[in-house]
């Protein structure tokens, strides 16, 4: 047995391990609990109000509720998430599965697995759960297997490749000319994926423009070969890849559930551009007398003569002749749509999706490689003959329940691999894109350091740019030796710092005061306070608005998690690191891509609240703590408890 066939058998197993956490998760905190255990953690709106129900595009059931009383409690939903819609009116308590298009904090919009509005929705108590989503376990499993087994040459060849027994092949022909939209490392970046024969990575650090750098490839891929695969491992991701793709005039087709899809897409989907074809009329025509003509025989009761029951076998096969021809049109319809699309886009689980099995291209484009887990990667992979891979993986990794599964290297991304054993081989296929056109230089400086070998360069449009006259960009505020005692929530085992959070919101409401809420407002300052735990996101929410000048802006504020902060900037960020122990314990803050995240969302002031005595033992927050320090940075928290 092969090294490569070994190591993938133990990502079958690590995949069933993380399958298993997830399942556990589901069963302890849905399956097992109580209704009003299910509220508390999140994974339950219990009661709430149908507002209102409509159809869309592909003629499918949208309804919308509303939350009443727990309408400030966190919960788990989110866009794309399988709920369960079920009423407490009746003793066999009816349900009915769907898919969530939109979460707001009183609101959520769900798109019904169901082919009418149930009866039972009108008469009251009724609540969303969430429900557990196996389909996405098993075609990542299958799609190992098939990795595994196959004897395809060229799928061989690219396993080979992407795990590092063989070196990738690149051509030295120079193909097409400099973009001048677009500056020298993404240039660069663009000639290397013209010339990969099997595969590219662009490393997009923070502001570097990967999408951009992405979109151009893309373009020019289409031009040269009739259709290209582009894939995420988000819905999120996907939607913004089909929204740019869509603006530059390419055929686009998006697949998916149109609840996973946003609005602005709906009309790109499989489902909306079937609705809009010519031929849909004859086949809903076909759809509705096969229909029809089937529940006329099912009319005829169970004592009837032979004539009765020659006449209903008569009216069963023509349905079932009118639905079999329903089908021949529908796959017709959708073959025509996907033959003339230039780009086809879907999450790398979707790829999967029955519609294109057949499917073949040249070229298969994955952005937010990094975040996404390697079993996932292969979906897509299978279906092309080369891979172009776009993220950073010195940001957020795959999200992983299980704690076991991770230490055992689950996430260890394909991208990763691909990037350092392509380098163990002295044949690099990943380029940097160095000009980054968010932050100022001084925020930049210190993540360019430590993860990217000091390469990135800060745009001459940013890289002095202050939030206004006298502003510094960077500043530390050091909380140790003040008490600041960072606390668990005893049901969520989340971390929280009163202290901290206090203190920070008041820095915050004393900076907009010495600028002016009207400067916020007149020039539209954003705001994100981040927290890499939740507790403490749910604490700085809960009191943000209790401080005046806070109020006043409050429309500018966004107070969340690090992983809600991926992909997004503000004008200003502050950060709350909350851990403050005499142990020097650290948690997930070890996992220090999080906090590069955190601090490459700032674009012209940056704020860091810690506690040096217990984050300094650790290399990356020491090494922090002297780059402030020599930036002149650094700030004691005493400063502030004492300064009036």
């Amino acid at each position: 047995m092969s090294e490569i066939t070994k190591e993938l058998q133990r990502q079958t197993h690590l995949l069933r391990l993380e399958k298993e956490a997830d399942l556990e998760y589901y069963r302890q905190k849905v399956l097992l609990a109580s209704l009003e255990d299910r509220k508390r953690d999140g994974v339950c709106w219990y009661p709430v109000t149908l507002e209102s129900k409509r159809y869309s595009l592909g003629e499918k059931i949208i309804i919308r509720v509303r939350r009443g009383e727990d309408s400030a409690k966190s919960h788990v939903f989110q866009s794309g998430k399988i709920v369960s819609l079920f009423s407490n009116m009746f003793n066999e308590k009816p349900h009915v599965s769907g898919v969530v298009n939109d979460v707001r904090k009183h609101h959520m919009t769900i798109t019904l697995n169901a082919r009418e509005v149930p009866d039972w929705i009108h008469e009251g108590n009724l609540g969303v759960d969430l429900l557990f989503d196996e389909m996405a376990y098993r075609e990542m499993e299958k799609a190992l297997k098939k990795i595994i087994d196959t004897k395809d040459p060229r799928l061989v060849e690219l396993r080979d490749i992407l795990l590092g027994e063989q070196a990738a092949s690149f051509t030295k022909d120079i193909f097409g000319g400099q973009v001048e939209s677009l500056n020298d490392s993404q240039n660069q970046a663009l000639q290397r994926i013209r010339q990969a024969q099997d595969v590219a990575v662009v490393h997009g650090p923070p502001g570097t423009g990967k999408t951009t750098t992405l979109m151009q490839s893309i373009i020019q891929t289409v031009q040269l070969e009739k259709q290209v695969l582009v894939c995420a491992p988000s819905n999120a991701a996907v939607d913004l890849l089909t929204e740019k793709l869509s603006a530059q005039d390419l055929q686009v087709v998006r697949l998916g559930h149109p609840a996973r899809v946003t609005d602005q897409n709906l009309s790109l989907t499989i489902d909306a551009q079937i609705a809009n074809h010519g031929y849909y009329k004859d086949l809903k025509s076909l759809r509705r007398r096969s229909e029809e003509i089937r529940n006329l025989a099912l009319k005829y009761k169970r004592n009837y003569g032979h004539s009765e029951r020659q006449q209903r076998k008569r009216l069963l096969d023509e349905a079932s002749s009118l639905r079999s021809e329903a089908e021949q049109l529908e796959f017709y319809i959708v073959t025509d749509i996907l033959s003339k699309a230039q780009v086809i886009t879907c999450t790398l689980v979707g790829a999967a999706n029955s519609l294109i099995k057949g499917f073949r291209c040249d070229t298969v484009f994955i952005d937010e490689a990094a975040q996404a887990l390697e079993a996932a990667c292969w979906i897509p992979i299978q279906k092309a003959q080369r891979v172009i891979f776009a993220g950073d993986h010195y940001q957020l990794p795959p999200t992983i329940k299980s704690i076991e599964a991770a230490r055992q290297g689950l996430n260890v991304t394909l991208f990763e691999k691909c990037i350092d054993r392509q380098n163990n081989l002295k044949n690099p296929v990943d380029s940097l894109l160095q000009t980054q056109y968010r932050m100022h230089q001084t925020i930049m400086q210190f993540s360019s350091q430590y993860f990217y070998n000091n390469q990135l360069k800060a745009a001459e449009q940013v890289k002095t740019k202050t939030l206004a006259k006298n502003q510094s960009p960077l500043t530390f505020v050091d909380t140790a030796g003040c008490g600041f005692t960072e606390k668990v929530d005893p049901e969520t085992l989340s971390t929280y710092n009163e202290e901290e959070a206090q203190l920070l919101l008041n820095h915050l409401n004393n900076l907009v005061e010495s600028l002016t809420p009207a400067f916020f407002l007149e020039n539209k300052i954003s705001v994100g306070i981040i927290a890499p735990y939740k507790a403490q996101v749910k604490l700085l929410s809960e009191q943000y608005l209790s401080l005046i000048h806070l109020t006043d802006i409050q429309s500018l504020i966004t107070i969340d998690t690090v992983d809600a902060f991926q992909g997004r900037e503000r004008e200003v960020i502050y950060i709350s690191l909350v851990r403050s122990n005499t142990k020097g314990e650290i948690g997930f803050l070890k996992d220090i891509r999080r906090t590069n995240v955190a601090m490459t969302r700032a674009k012209k002031k940056l704020v860091i609240f810690g506690d040096s005595a217990t984050l300094g033992n650790h290399p990356f927050y020491g090494q922090l703590l002297e780059y402030v320090q020599q930036a002149d940075a650094y700030r004691s928290a005493f400063e502030y408890l004492y300064s009036d």
